[in-house]
């Protein structure tokens, strides 16, 4: 029996969605449309009529203001959260303490206090938690990985990952250190993910506002390059902008002793326009459309985690590995050095 057919034998999981921006919304028409065996059975944005009209659009017969609400039901089985990062520690305590199984976009939390609290709430519950690195699941970064582990790529020795958003529309919504907390916190993920059983040790960062230096004084950095050095000898680079003009470009990069294995691509289709102006090929601009099946097939997991008992990809403990790396981050460019992981993971 195939997965979809399994999904249809069973009764669906029914979903609650906390947050409707834009991942959020993405997320819900996932959910309603192409997630097999999930039903997204409620919305809740505190933004008056948001949750409504998105509800509304996707045939969802639900929607409120309070979180709480949509807890306190007990045929909902799990929740999507995507609401802003500075509650996503006390709404995964919330959701595992209401019985909920949680899959919450990244970052997870944005201390390791807050981090330790809401993989413990999870583990005390019993109930997964699943964070939303979505790379994880896109068909070549998943090669990539596989090729990796099964020592194709020889002893790892050199790694890259970047991530380039294609503009910086409104830098007045970009809070401090946005660039290794919601961006760059991919990469770091992909990175230790790309580097099976390793642990990062030391990190180097450096930033500034290249792409709008009249808000370098407000806290704005949009341009980041980090070096992470990893307990097995790898030397990693992270690398991320807010403005790449030709689109939406995220990359990432294995060198071993035995070979070298990449993963990534621009491009919206192979097709490829010979003409007057020279070769082209259209490229894709948003995050949406880049890993349009990967974000379907993270939450696909998530239904089959919860389903089946599983135990999820993408754990709050590797999301607590990457924010460790993220934290480092921050600390090199406020000091200026390379920071030792263990510095911050001792707070």
């Amino acid at each position: 029996m195939n997965a979809v057919a399994e999904a249809s034998a069973s009764p669906p999981v029914e979903v609650g969605l906390i947050g409707a921006g834009g991942i959020g919304s993405f997320h819900g028409e996932s959910l309603a449309q192409r997630v097999p065996g999930a039903v997204l059975a409620a919305v809740a944005d505190p933004a008056p009529g948001v949750a409504e009209r998105l509800a509304a659009s996707l045939g969802c017969p639900r929607a409120t203001l309070e979180p709480a609400e949509l807890l306190a039901d007990p045929s909902i089985r799990a929740v999507v959260i995507a609401a802003p990062p500075s509650v996503h520690a006390d709404l995964i305590e919330a959701a595992a303490g209401a019985g909920k199984a949680v899959f919450c976009e990244k970052p997870m939390a944005l201390t390791l206090a807050d981090a330790d609290r809401a993989i413990g709430a999870a583990r005390a519950a019993g109930v997964p938690l699943q964070v939303g690195f979505n790379r994880r699941f896109a068909a070549d970064f998943r090669a990539a990985r596989d090729l990796v582990a099964s020592g194709r790529v020889g002893q790892v020795q050199l790694m890259r990952s970047l991530t380039r958003d294609p503009e910086l529309a409104d830098p007045a919504v970009i809070k401090p250190w946005t660039i290794f907390l919601e961006t760059l916190i991919h990469d770091f993920d992909t990175l230790r993910w790309l580097n099976p059983g390793a642990r990062a040790v030391e990190v180097y960062a450096a930033a500034d506002a290249l792409v709008r230096p009249d808000w370098r004084d407000r806290g704005l950095l949009d341009t980041a390059v980090v070096t992470v050095r990893f307990d097995n000898g790898a030397l990693a680079t992270a690398e991320a902008s807010f403005q790449a003009a030709y689109g939406y470009d995220v990359r990432g990069e294995v060198f071993g002793s035995a070979g070298m294995v990449t993963a990534g691509d621009i491009h919206r289709t192979s097709a490829t326009f010979h003409g007057e102006d020279g070769v082209v090929r259209e490229t894709v601009r948003r995050n949406v459309d880049l890993f349009r099946d990967a974000y379907t097939d993270e939450l696909a997991h998530f239904v089959d985690c919860v389903r089946d008992g599983i135990d999820p990809e993408g754990t709050g403990e590797d999301a607590r590995g990457a924010l460790e790396i993220a934290l480092a981050s921050i600390d090199s460019v406020r000091e200026g050095r390379p920071v030792r992981v263990e510095e911050v993971a001792r707070r």
